[in-house]
């Protein structure tokens, strides 16, 4: 009992804060604290703290009371019943943004990225588009019928390509009559060189004429065009490290020869198909002797147009005591030329 009566009741200190403490809340049951509760006698916490740190000892003098507050909402974040951080605490985020976030699209990848650390970009020349001082860039030339035509050239050059595939490009030219067995020996040839690791592109005449040449026809001068178009794709094709397969009937010798000439370093394989007239004619696959003989077709060759046999070829396939040798016979003749050449070097 003597305890209890030098203990200040609530009704006394109601009236040193200058008001009368109201009745608990629900709220301060469940831990929260409300704005009376930061008062020392009236007196804001934050006020005598300053005080306290600056030395000064100002009269404390009572705080109006404040009106009663509205009651704090819940913070999402916490459990029920736990008490509300300070609107005051400064939030500290756990991963901040980089300043160039926001400037940076969202498909471009990130300088950090995992990709770019295991995938470093590969070192090429400097780019100066449009300068004069384009390593890659030539002086102007007329070819043709063009005018102000640039050269440019590429870092990657044709012996990179050849160490990439183990091999050497070059075009293997099958020249003969219609139906000496040239396209027979072109995919004979590109099955064996696929079968031994080896990159090979066949070009048949025919398949050419349904897309890069059916715009020719059968003329001289439609023929030239057809055999210098198909000169500069295999061009292409042994430059980019693959063993080009050629099989056309090129009739004409000059224009095999400006085919020649387009590939250095002897790149250049010309397998001439020596067969007679009576055996093509005999086998006619196409029936195309047929109706050339019964005119329907002009300037056939062989019939009513001349073929060229080559003078100097690489490689001559023809009958064996009347017998024709085997498609894979002459594949293996024109593969040992190819390895002896080191075209197909590892």
């Amino acid at each position: 009992m003597s305890g209890q009566g030098h203990r200040p009741s609530e009704e006394m200190m109601g009236r040193l804060e200058g008001r009368k403490r109201p009745p608990p809340q629900p709220s301060e049951e469940l831990g929260r604290r409300s704005r009376k509760e930061d008062c020392i006698c009236g007196v804001p916490a934050a006020a005598l703290l300053l005080q306290s740190l600056h030395g000064s000892t100002p009269p404390l003098t009572p705080q109006p009371p404040s009106p009663p507050s509205r009651p704090a909402a819940r913070d999402r974040r916490s459990p029920r019943g736990a008490t509300r951080r300070s609107p005051l605490k400064l939030r500290i985020l756990q991963n901040p943004p980089h300043p160039g976030a926001a400037r940076r699209s969202p498909s471009e990848p990130s300088r950090s990225s995992p990709s770019e650390v295991r995938n470093p970009p590969c070192p090429g020349p400097e780019l100066n588009p449009g300068g004069e001082e384009d390593r890659g860039m030539n002086s102007a030339a007329a070819v043709g019928k063009s005018a102000n035509i640039f050269w440019h050239d590429c870092p990657v050059g044709k012996a990179d390509r050849q160490k990439l595939l183990k091999q050497k490009g070059c075009v293997v030219w099958i020249t003969g009559l219609s139906g000496s067995g040239k396209s027979t020996l072109a995919c004979t040839l590109g099955r064996e060189l696929h079968c031994r690791g080896k990159l090979a592109y066949v070009l048949d005449g025919d398949n050419l004429r349904h897309g890069l040449n059916k715009d020719l026809g059968f003329k001289a001068e439609d023929r030239a065009e057809n055999i210098r178009r198909v000169g500069e794709v295999a061009k292409l094709f042994a430059d980019a490290g693959l063993i080009c397969i050629a099989s056309l009937i090129s009739p004409y010798r000059r224009d095999r020869d400006t085919c020649r000439a387009l590939l250095p370093d002897a790149s250049f394989i010309e397998v001439y198909m020596n067969m007679p007239l009576e055996l093509c004619e005999a086998r006619d696959p196409k029936g195309l002797y047929k109706l050339a003989r019964e005119g329907k077709i002009r300037g056939f060759t062989g019939i009513d147009d001349p073929y060229e046999p080559p003078l100097n070829c690489e490689i001559e396939i023809q009958q064996e005591n009347g017998v024709c040798p085997s498609p894979c016979a002459m594949a293996g003749h024109v593969v040992t030329y190819l390895e002896e050449k080191g075209f197909l070097q590892e």
